[in-house]
Parts: C-alpha cells; structure tokens; sequence
C-alpha cells in the first residue's frame, strides 16, 4: 500500500509504493477527509523543483455532460495550491487557503492523468500567493491563482 512518513507542516504525507502513482506523495486517510473522500490527490518533486500533482479521473469525477465536474477541477486546484507551497511551507507551519481562484479553459474527461503545475508568486510573514495551471494531454483545463494563509503549529 504505502508507507508513512511523519511530515511536521501536513501531519502525515505518505508515499505510495503500488500502481500508477508509485513514488508520489499524498496525505493518510483522515487527515484531510474530504480530499481522501474526491481524491486521491498526490504530488511529487519534480529533479528542477518544481511541484506536479496528479490524479487520475474516474467516472465519479464527472458531470452530468460527461466532462469532469468543475468541483473536482477545483478541489484539485486547492491541493495544488499546497503542493506548491510545500516547499515554503515547512517545520513549525501549517496553512489555510485564503483565496481560490480558478478560470475553466477546456473540459477533461477519462483520457488521461490531469496534472497541475504552478508557482509560488510571493512570500510573506504570513501568506503565500501562488498560480498554476491544470492540463490533461498537455491542454489546459484550468487557471487557478490563491493565497495561504500560514498558522504556527502549537507546540
């Protein structure tokens, strides 16, 4: 299945050992129950740095025109936007989102693994601006730009 391991600024990320995602990271079961529930979401750290998400749509992911659900293209976004940020977002912090913008592009369906790829704009005390894109087979499917908002772990 997958192996933990303790992640201080996301409880706990673990890396899946098995299927098409094998080597990518994602979050236990429980820790975010509604990503577990849409999901799964995973990312992994690409060898220039750069944070790419995926999943693979299921025919749950879509709506009733047969393309995938703009809740799902969304809610994806918003792990995004922490993948992302994950790289400024460590030790003692945790984050919220602020702010979730999204443009739809294109509709996705079920030819593809749909990826998110994006940047961390500004960093500040307190909050992390970032932006991305959404793609299936290289289309966009989705702009997305959001704000985090950084909370100190107690302790």
């Amino acid at each position: 299945m997958h192996d933990a391991e303790p992640n201080a600024a996301y409880g706990r990320a673990v890396t899946l050992t098995e299927g098409p995602f094998a080597g990518w990271t994602t979050w236990s079961a429980g820790v975010d129950p509604y990503e577990t529930l849409v999901g799964p979401f995973c990312f992994r750290v690409t060898e220039s740095g750069e944070a790419l998400s995926a999943f693979a749509p299921e025919p749950r992911h879509l709506n009733g025109g047969g393309a995938i659900h703009g809740g799902a293209l969304m809610s994806f976004a918003d792990f995004a936007l922490f993948s992302i940020a994950h790289v400024v977002l460590k030790g003692d912090v945790s984050a919220v989102t602020l702010t979730l913008n999204g443009e739809f592009v294109a509709a996705g369906d079920l030819s593809a693994h749909v990826e998110a790829r994006g940047e961390v704009i500004r960093e500040t005390g307190s909050l992390v601006f970032a932006r991305g894109l959404i793609t299936q087979n290289e289309r966009v499917l989705l702009a997305f730009s959001g704000t985090l908002k950084k909370l100190k772990r107690a302790g």
